[in-house]
């Protein structure tokens, strides 16, 4: 048995040796197939190809620090807690993000586009619509590059946009789709509504949030700041604030390290108490302050009646736009300039009567 097994082992490798003797045999001169001239890159994709170039140079990638002590040496070192995106807002080196990318952090890092990296100092911060500004603190080894600002107020549905950011901590990542949907609402870490919301298919993934939202033209048209998804990656269902409002509100951050808000002289009552008082949707006034522009504009607060209470006065619209909780009437009157005013519809025993009210600095 054992001859007769090396007798086939032995013919086998014949067979194999002549095989390969037989493929040599056959073999030639070989080169690379030569490469066929694609042409020049259609309009439309070269665009993106050009605005991205011009773009990237203005996107920062940003990481949060947080100071721990190690337990046998003491040494307090700053740990990595997150990543985000942010872009170049001015040459003097200010930085625009999310609230929540650096929300807990006790040290920022940013690196540019030609891969240096600085300290970053927070110096303004509006929970309430997810902004923060940053400055750049080190002195910047590249020419700082602002993104050129669009306008939110006349997008359309169906323009195509270009989201850059660092997903997954990948930087420099590009991403195209469309406008999805206009006005949309998403909410803040305050849990205030964030309104005028621009809704996108183009992929935006964690690492994403305050990135810039460009249009084809190349210019800033939000920020990048949430998803939707159950599995927690881009399931076409991206977010971004508008650009007007980051342009109204970054300023007042640079300038004053907050938003710029407004007393309105009141109080509402809690959301809900018209429906349960059978009364149209709206803010029911509550209590108002004396001395303050409600007072002023002769708005009727909750009063005493017998043992109980009588309800003042409903807040229907304003400017001609109907309002349903303090929310969007926080909207409309931050969007008025310093010293405004708002003309109210108000709902009072019954009747429609309108009446103005004088914004005043202050806060809520």
């Amino acid at each position: 048995m054992r001859k007769a097994a090396a007798i086939i082992f032995i013919l086998a490798s014949g067979l194999v040796i002549g095989w390969c003797a037989g493929q040599g045999s056959a073999r030639g001169p070989a080169a690379p197939r030569p490469v066929t001239p694609r042409g020049a890159l259609p309009a439309a994709e070269q665009s993106v190809v050009d605005r991205f170039r011009e773009a990237r140079g203005s996107v920062v990638y940003l990481t949060s620090m947080a100071y721990q002590q190690d337990l046998f040496s003491l040494d307090v070192q700053a740990v990595p807690t997150g990543t985000g995106s942010g872009f170049i807002w001015d040459a003097s080196g200010h930085i625009v993000t999310n609230y929540h990318v650096i929300q807990d952090a006790q040290e920022v890092e940013a690196a540019l586009a030609d891969g240096s990296r600085h300290k970053a100092k927070v110096i303004g911060v509006a929970p309430e619509k997810d902004l923060a500004v940053l400055l750049l603190q080190d002195g910047a080894s590249a020419k700082l590059r602002p993104l050129p600002l669009g306008t939110s107020s006349d997008l359309q549905v169906g323009q195509s946009v270009m989201a850059i950011g660092n997903p997954f901590g990948l930087d420099q990542t590009l991403t195209t789709g469309v406008v999805s949907a206009l006005g949309r609402e998403i909410q803040s870490a305050t849990r205030r509504r964030i309104t005028g919301v621009i809704q996108t298919d183009a992929a935006i993934n964690p690492g994403n949030s305050g990135g810039p939202l460009l249009d084809s033209a190349g210019r800033l048209i939000g920020i990048n700041t949430a998803i939707q998804s159950t599995s927690g990656s881009s399931a076409g269902i991206g977010f971004a604030v508008p650009v007007d409002t980051i342009n109204r509100i970054v300023p007042q951050l640079i300038s004053k390290g907050r938003p710029v808000r407004v007393d309105l002289g009141f109080d509402p009552l809690p959301e809900g108490w018209a429906a349960s008082n059978n009364v149209p949707p709206g803010i029911i006034v509550g209590r108002v302050r004396q001395g303050g522009s409600a007072e002023r504009a002769g708005l009727r607060g909750l009063t005493r009646q017998g043992r109980g209470y009588a309800l003042g006065d409903v807040i229907l619209g304003v400017n001609g736009s109907p309002v349903k909780d303090m929310d969007r009437l926080l909207d409309l009157a931050e969007a008025e300039p310093a010293g405004g005013r708002l003309q109210l519809e108000v709902l009072r025993d019954g009747k429609r009567i309108r009446m103005t009210l004088n914004l005043e600095p202050g806060r809520i």
